[in-house]
């Protein structure tokens, strides 16, 4: 991207992040798994970012809010979920945890312009027969993907955790 400062992602003591969505779709997992064990194995760091839609009904302000806060707790569990599935795993790692609102896809792509440590976006494949899943169609097969800011690795669904493991 023209215009930025470069991606200084090897120099000195930085450390590469690997940025997850987290959600609760079965492909997250293989994601989360991946980029947790690249991270180990690299050592870089883990950031999870979970966006909350904004809601339809904006006129009703009290609906609104508390949609928001039912939201913002939905986001504190699966992070809680997430960082029990990490120890469970083995994994010795603490993740940043990012809440943003927004359409999903933009707001990734704002997470990774403001933060010039995030070095590689994973994501998993959905094994559904009506396609990878709306990310992976939307950032890493679609008109954004030659524009986009950093590498994405693709974690097929269908891989188990040996798979994940050998391969990251």
């Amino acid at each position: 991207m023209t215009g930025h400062e470069p991606r200084r992602l090897f120099n000195g003591d930085h450390k590469r992040k690997l940025l997850v969505i987290v959600d609760e779709s079965p492909e997250g997992e293989a994601a989360l798994y991946f980029a947790a064990r690249r991270a180990e194995r690299t050592g870089g760091k883990l950031a999870l970012v979970f966006v909350i839609h904004p809601a339809e009904m904006s006129h009703w302000l009290g609906v609104q809010q508390a949609f928001r806060d039912e939201q913002h707790n939905k986001a504190r569990a699966v992070f809680r979920l997430r960082g029990r599935k990490l120890k469970s795993w083995g994994f010795d790692i603490v993740p940043e945890e990012i809440v943003r609102e927004g359409q999903l896809a933009e707001e990734i792509v704002k997470v990774i312009e403001e933060d010039r440590e995030i070095g590689i976006l994973v994501l998993g494949a959905s094994t559904d027969p009506s396609g990878p899943g709306p990310l992976v169609s939307s950032l890493a097969a679609g008109a954004k993907a030659g524009a986009f800011p950093i590498p994405i690795t693709i974690v097929p669904g269908n891989l188990t955790l040996e798979e994940i493991a050998g391969l990251a």
